[in-house]
């Protein structure tokens, strides 16, 4: 029996639920959504920013895998599907993914608001998306007071909703610099690291897993082509993985569009995956751990709420640094799903499918 298209709709948010997600329009009417995770929503889930889709201007379904999913069991492409049929490939394929959303954002932070601080424009561009809720002198003052923060206050507040810092982690020292789990310029695991690894693939073939684009791709693609947006950090990556750079610019020009192939491991993937097995593993597990021992504890609350209350925090070491977070759920459920998807590659079947509502 084949996934069904529709997908149980709630509004998760900091472990918990709430039926719809209402909208509001600049004729005041109200909308209700209703916030759905492909192929359903689990306690585990927080609703996030970015991204989303909404269909049938009714339904917003959010996360890059599940919308990944969805387009495939609802809207296959001609060239194949983004995450491939065959359980150990697609494995790899979410593992990619996955590293790059829960990890790899903090080093495009890092990238964004220290190594291009004084050459980027996002604090221009981000004002200029308020626009339409600000006047416009409102816009002008916020692009402003962005360009003047400089470097560690753009840098506390790309990090905040993920970071406490090791002073003490409560709202109080959220204005002093937190500890990113990783460090971005590590050789072995930072941004260094990701980088020279990619390019050793991305030198042999024009995509991760073969020839034609895949939930891997998009996963990479989604986090480093931020970075083309920002001059210097735009500069290290050509300098340091030119053949990375030119992909990112093929796919930003939509050549990768109706490429096709049949996914596979090649052994030139080892490197990538030795990285992620040296960062995003440890946080992955080390997250977990912390939320089950903060459950046994009796705690409840968890994700940015429980940041902003100074709850629900933990210490841990990656890459041999130390660093403070708070427990996400949204990744115990990531960690957890790999781990379901790791079982199938190792069995050789099929992963688990929905029936149909």
């Amino acid at each position: 029996m084949g996934r069904s298209c529709r997908t149980s709709g709630s509004r998760p948010r900091a472990g918990g639920s709430e039926t719809s997600a209402p909208t509001g329009g600049w004729s005041g009417r109200s909308e209700t959504r209703t916030v759905e995770r492909h192929p359903r929503v689990d306690a585990l889930d927080e609703y996030p920013l970015v991204p989303f889709l909404i269909v049938d201007d009714r339904r917003v379904l959010y996360d890059t895998s599940a919308l990944a999913q969805w387009i495939d069991d609802c809207h296959p492409a001609p060239a194949g599907r983004l995450i491939p049929t065959d359980p150990a490939v697609a494995f790899v394929a979410r593992l990619i993914e996955e590293a790059f959303d829960e990890l790899g954002l903090y080093m495009v932070h890092h990238n964004r608001w220290v190594m291009s601080a004084a050459t980027n424009d996002a604090g221009a561009r981000l004002a200029r998306e308020f626009r339409r809720v600000l006047p416009r002198h409102g816009v002008d003052h916020g692009a402003a007071l962005l360009r003047a923060a400089g470097p560690d206050d753009c840098r506390i507040s790309s990090a905040s909703h993920h970071q406490a810092s090791r002073s003490g982690g409560g709202p109080r020292s959220r204005r002093r610099r937190p500890r990113v789990p990783a460090d971005p310029r590590h050789p072995r695991g930072g941004v260094g690291g990701f980088l020279a690894a990619i390019e050793v693939v991305l030198t042999n073939r024009p995509s991760l897993l073969g020839t034609g684009f895949t939930l891997a791709d998009a996963g990479v693609y989604g986090q480093l082509a931020m970075n083309l947006a920002d001059p210097s950090a735009a500069d290290d990556i050509r300098r340091r993985a030119p053949a990375t750079f030119a992909w990112l610019q093929s796919i930003r020009a939509r050549r990768h569009v109706g490429t096709s192939g049949t996914p596979r491991l090649e052994a030139d993937l080892a490197g990538l995956v030795a990285v992620i097995a040296r960062t995003f593993v440890p946080l992955m597990q080390q997250n977990e751990r912390a939320y089950e021992e903060a459950r046994a504890r009796g705690e409840t609350l968890f994700n940015e709420r429980a940041f902003d209350r100074g709850r629900a925090l933990y210490d841990g070491t990656l890459l041999g640094k130390p660093f403070r977070s708070v427990v996400k759920t949204f990744q115990v459920r990531v960690w957890r799903d790999l781990r379901g998807g790791l079982g199938s590659a190792r069995g050789g079947g099929a992963g688990a499918e929905c029936g149909r509502s």
